[in-house]
């Protein structure tokens, strides 16, 4: 029986090795590149920096103002409206864009108040012109469903994309939604040509958007568990090979004369369990078969934040009411129950302005603890204010998959006693919602990005600290792979010939 089992733990790494190795040695090689160079994405500090300046064409000369271009376009009721923005990214047109609960995001032309529903040739071509300058060419390239760099779900509500490729400067290409008329997408030359090694190669993307498509969580969910049983198989052959007490004839504790088969079995015992680590924690970050998923937090947030008010919406601040430069865009919204605009350029929010009495919008803490006792029927268990980040709640590289979001300082974390123990983030200055998380959300936080991005704080502050021991952690992975191909393929050709 034992040598049985012996036999077949041998046969069983032995044939996967030959089937994986190469996927491996891709897999840490394409991370390694992640590191540097991210799937394409449009983060808020892009967007911002690209939209045209808001000031020149929307002064109050011209424009509605919001609540009479919402009326124009049939807008009776804002108990479900969540925000309204004025910006110049449809065509660069002044545009209102209304954001309700559990529908489309509309379009609405500012001058008119007419709904824009149509994106046609000329208003994506205008839309992308004024995301990449005047002085930029932009060539027309058709509609897509999906390409190597929009494999993204987040972006189902806007297909079919309208492409555009620039023939010069940084930016390589720009994708429109063919439901909004907004750039939603922006491929730099970099992401353009390292993202065919970096996530393109890391996420299999090469199955999707073809006949593999529906098929691809459970390919990578598949592969990542038999690239654990070939480490787990090598793992145990290796300590069964190795001679800790007395060495062998040779003189060496590894019984393999070949020189590529000693590094093969010394790396694997070296780097077995980085191995496994990262591939368990890449597995874990597709939630696969279920496991690590959660319903959304229950959260009344019309009960904490309130409703935008009729009244409040009548005026458009003119343009000597805007003393801070580059307006990029006007926000509105409910804050703690007022009515509140965000004036906003490439930087950020500049101020947040009660409506109501036209001073700044500074919520002291016992308003914002008051309000978020809104959010759930449960009591508070918990209140922190934070002033730096910590290991739930911390900042990442924009490139990165989880960075490029807002994190603002300081902010309140709420602890509510709710089964599923939800945590809420408040921003401080604010009192806007900025996110959830519940008990298993915390888990995955553990078992997906603490393993696989070793998004540590004490490490991720020290960088490049953080960025040696990934690359020395990955290039051992690498080594262990690519000599695990020349032995594989010397292994097939023995068995052709």
């Amino acid at each position: 029986m034992k040598r049985t089992f012996k036999r077949w733990t041998y046969l069983t790494h032995r044939w996967l090795g030959i089937g994986l190795c190469l996927l491996l040695a891709m897999w840490f090689l394409s991370g390694i590149v992640m590191m540097y160079v991210g799937y394409p994405k449009l983060t808020e500090e892009e967007r911002l920096a690209h939209l045209p300046d808001l000031n020149p064409a929307a002064s109050v000369h011209g424009l509605l103002s919001p609540g009479a271009a919402m009326q124009a376009a049939g807008i009776e009721q804002l108990q479900e409206v969540r925000s309204l923005r004025l910006n110049r990214a449809r065509a660069g047109a002044p545009t209102y864009w209304l954001e309700r609960s559990g529908q489309p995001v509309l379009a609405i032309d500012a001058s008119s108040g007419e709904t824009l529903l149509q994106v046609d040739a000329a208003v994506a071509l205008a839309s992308a012109q004024a995301y990449a300058g005047d002085a930029t060419a932009v060539l027309a390239k058709g509609t897509l469903l999906e390409d190597a760099n929009t494999h993204s779900r987040g972006l189902d509500a806007h297909r079919p994309l309208w492409r555009f490729d620039i023939e010069q400067g940084p930016l390589a290409r720009l994708y429109v939604s063919g439901t909004t008329g907004e750039v939603i997408r922006d491929v730099s030359r970099t992401e353009l040509y390292w993202n065919w090694l970096g996530a393109w190669v890391h996420w299999l993307y090469m199955f999707r958007g073809n006949a593999f498509n529906a098929h691809h969580s459970d390919i990578i969910n598949w592969l990542s568990v038999i690239s654990m049983v070939l480490v787990l198989t090598g793992a145990v052959v290796g300590i069964w090979r190795w001679r800790f007490r007395e060495p062998y004839k040779s003189g060496a504790r590894s019984p393999y004369p070949s020189a590529l088969m000693r590094w093969h079995h010394v790396l694997g015992l070296l780097f077995a369990v980085v191995c496994m680590t990262w591939l368990f924690s890449g597995l874990m970050s597709m939630r696969p078969w279920g496991m690590l998923r959660s319903p959304p937090a229950p959260l009344q947030v019309s009960a904490m934040q309130g409703q935008l008010q009729w009244d409040y919406l009548q005026d458009l601040p003119g343009s000597e009411a805007s003393p801070f430069g580059a307006l990029k865009e006007l926000r509105w919204l409910p804050l703690l129950g007022e009515s509140v605009a965000l004036q906003i350029n490439a930087q950020g929010p500049i101020t947040a302005r009660n409506l109501r009495t036209g001073k700044s919008h500074e919520p002291s803490q016992a308003e914002v603890m008051q309000a978020a006792r809104n959010l759930m029927a449960v009591p508070i268990t918990q209140w922190d204010r934070l002033s730096a980040y910590d290991l739930y709640y911390y900042e990442r590289a924009p490139h990165t998959m989880t960075g490029g979001r807002d994190k603002p300082l300081p902010i309140y974390r709420v602890a509510f006693g709710d089964e599923a123990k939800t945590w809420v983030h408040v921003d401080a200055n604010t009192g806007q919602l900025l996110g959830s998380l519940n008990s298993t959300e915390r888990l995955s936080r553990w078992l997906f990005t603490m393993l696989h991005s070793w998004d540590w704080l004490p490490l991720l502050n020290r960088r490049p600290l953080w960025d040696g021991v990934m690359i020395a952690l990955s290039l051992g992975g690498l080594a262990i792979s690519a000599t695990g191909v020349v032995i594989a393929w010397r292994r097939l050709r023995q068995k052709i010939s």
